[in-house]
């Protein structure tokens, strides 16, 4: 038995009800000081024990949980009897440090109740309508012209084949008139400081050139005499706008927009009849204080060019499921036709090739991006039905239709003459004009080539690039598919590692609407549930500073990452309120004079030498 240790005792599921009654009992039947858990990660049910201990009339701080699920038992399988030995050097560990800690008391600070959400699409306005409409302040920043994120451009969304801005258009709406949403767009966050209930945010709006308070939304008279046209972003680039453009009929808000293609022409200006157009027009900065943020900065298409065998951007009929949603959209470049790019006839034959950018380690992209299969069947069956005489196939991996009504939605594209062919496709070549498809279909074993009009590539989702800088500001951490990772996939699938910073939809990796939707709902009532008492309960394990052992060198006000150090008169001082509690500062220290409550010199050491020690008996 380890020293001062009364109680050992092996307990299945000792975070259950059971287990936890379990602790309560022998903590009050052995007077028990000090609690070891050896157990899953303190991420996961630290705060479950601590509140065992409370309720055992215990500080919750003289808790030591020990991992040894993740750094034992799952990393040193079949190691013959070595994890055992770790575990318990581990265990003999903690009895060492949880001796030496000492009772920290809860501190709580005011909160602002006033919510940051980042990013609008449908998650991003699912959030902000939801705390909205809880009476709660919110600011709500997009980077684009206009709200509604890709959902926007969709032509309709399965399972049901919903016109997607028939559902989401009035959304859309309600953020502009809801009197609690402050909306900022063409707009990006250049600053983070502070800490949960407590955020000073600043950021820039980049000029329109177009006053939104005269702009009417007609659009057809400027953008009729300006001589630029430039591919449309907002048609994937088959269609072309000009360079002052509305972004499509029902943005918001409905006010346009110049861009950098401009030539100064001025003919716009002088076109417009409200007097909207002002080149006069600067960046602006803006800031303002929230007590919570919500992450939702979607996702970016994978670039189909990186898969160089299937030809996209060499052969025109080469295209991807994206630019078939907006050729099947009525207000899009076609105007509903589906076409062969290179003759501009209706199709007479579509192949689908599924898990483009998904599922691939050649591209560094090894996960499923979940919504491709669907998507994919949603547009075979609207081509099937809109050319029923058409020869639509889609060439797939595995068919995932793990969704409410998506088998059957699955067999329905069957009936209307889909044809499904599994198996890779090798390579899309041109060849006299006509383009063809080389595959295996895997379920015969045979090796085939058709000649097709159109080849659809099911680009999967990748982490947005332009999110990154919005991670280094939050301090968020990123998972190995570069998605921001959630504290806990299943338990705490919108919350960070970071106390007031949520995160929902596609910005935590590929996702189906209807469920960024319910992320954006359930990180706006988290964020509630954090704020809506006014105040906040602050972590007191944080650095201090020891002053007859500081001699004012600055090296921890200028290692600390979140600004909270400063040196006065040759003296360091630590802003407790807002500290992290991360550590930076105490490694850095030369002469030991910051230390993290219940994070001492003395305590770390104490785990150091049992470890060396090296024996248990």
């Amino acid at each position: 038995m380890l020293k001062d240790v009364v109680v050992a005792r092996d307990i299945q599921f000792a975070c259950g009800d059971s287990g936890q009654e379990q602790v309560k009992k022998d903590i009050l039947e052995e007077k028990l000081d000090r609690i070891v858990m050896a157990a899953c990660s303190p991420r996961l049910h630290e705060v479950t024990f601590r509140r065992v201990l409370e309720q055992s009339g215990l500080n919750k701080h003289f808790l030591e949980m020990v991992n040894i699920r993740e750094q034992g038992s799952w990393v040193h399988t079949n190691k013959n009897g070595l994890a055992t030995q770790k575990v318990k050097e581990l265990v003999a560990m903690g009895v060492a440090r949880v001796a030496l800690l000492s009772p920290l008391e809860k501190r709580t600070v005011p909160a602002n109740k006033d919510v940051l959400v980042i990013g609008a699409g449908v998650a991003g306005i699912e959030a902000a309508l939801t705390l909205a409409n809880m009476g709660v302040k919110v600011h709500l920043v997009e980077r684009e012209p206009t709200i509604g994120g890709k959902m926007a451009l969709m032509n309709e969304v399965f399972p049901n084949n919903d016109c997607s801005l028939c559902v989401l258009a009035p959304k859309m709406s309600d953020v502009q008139n809801n009197p609690n949403i402050t909306l900022y767009t063409n707009s990006e966050i250049t600053g983070v400081r502070g800490r949960a209930g407590n955020y000073l945010i600043t950021g820039v709006t980049k000029p329109r050139y177009v006053d939104p308070r005269k702009c009417k939304g007609c659009i057809d008279i400027c953008a009729k005499v300006c001589p630029i046209d430039v591919p449309n972003q907002f048609d994937y680039g088959i269609g072309a706008r000009k360079s002052i453009y509305i972004p499509f009929a029902q943005a918001v808000p409905l006010v346009a927009c110049i861009d950098k293609n401009c030539v100064g022409c001025d003919l716009c200006r002088l076109a417009c009849p409200a007097e909207a157009v002002d080149f006069t027009q600067k960046t602006e900065d803006f800031k303002f204080d929230v007590g919570a943020i919500i992450v939702a900065t979607g996702y970016q298409p994978f670039d189909a060019a990186r898969k160089e065998e299937y030809g996209y951007g060499r052969y025109k009929n080469v295209v991807t499921n994206l630019e078939v949603e907006r050729m099947l959209s009525a207000a899009g470049p076609t105007h509903g036709r589906v076409v062969s790019p290179s003759t501009g006839e209706d199709i007479k034959s579509a192949a689908f090739i599924l898990c483009v950018g998904s599922r691939d380690e050649q591209v560094g992209n090894p996960y499923c991006s979940k919504v491709c299969c669907m998507a994919s069947i949603k547009n075979a069956m609207k081509l099937a039905e809109k050319y029923p005489d058409a020869r639509i196939s889609i060439h797939y991996i595995d068919i995932r239709a793990g969704g409410e009504m998506y088998e059957e939605y699955y067999k329905r594209a069957q009936e209307l003459g889909v044809t499904f062919v599994r198996g890779r496709v090798a390579e899309v070549e041109e060849s006299d004009g006509k383009t063809i498809i080389h595959y295996e279909d895997t379920l015969s074993g045979e090796k085939c080539s058709d000649i097709t009009d159109l080849v659809v590539l099911a680009i999967g989702m990748e982490a947005d690039k332009d999110s990154r800088q919005i991670g280094k500001m939050l301090n968020l951490s990123t998972r190995p598919d570069r998605f921001f990772q959630s504290a806990h996939p299943k338990m705490r699938p919108v919350e960070t590692h970071t106390k007031g910073i949520f995160i929902a939809g596609c910005a935590s990796g590929p996702k189906e609407i209807q469920v960024s939707i319910e992320q954006g709902t359930a990180a706006a009532a988290k964020a509630l549930s954090l704020l809506y008492k006014g105040e906040i309960d602050i972590e007191p394990a944080s650095a201090y500073v020891i002053p007859d052992l500081c001699d004012g060198c600055g090296i921890c006000e200028k290692i600390c990452d979140f600004g909270r150090i400063k040196v006065t008169d040759r003296k360091a001082s630590v802003d407790e309120v807002a500290c992290r509690g991360c550590g930076a500062c105490t490694a850095a220290c030369p002469n030991g004079a910051i230390q993290i409550r219940n994070y001492t010199d003395e305590q770390i050491l104490s785990q150091i030498t049992e470890a060396l020690a090296g024996s248990i008996s």
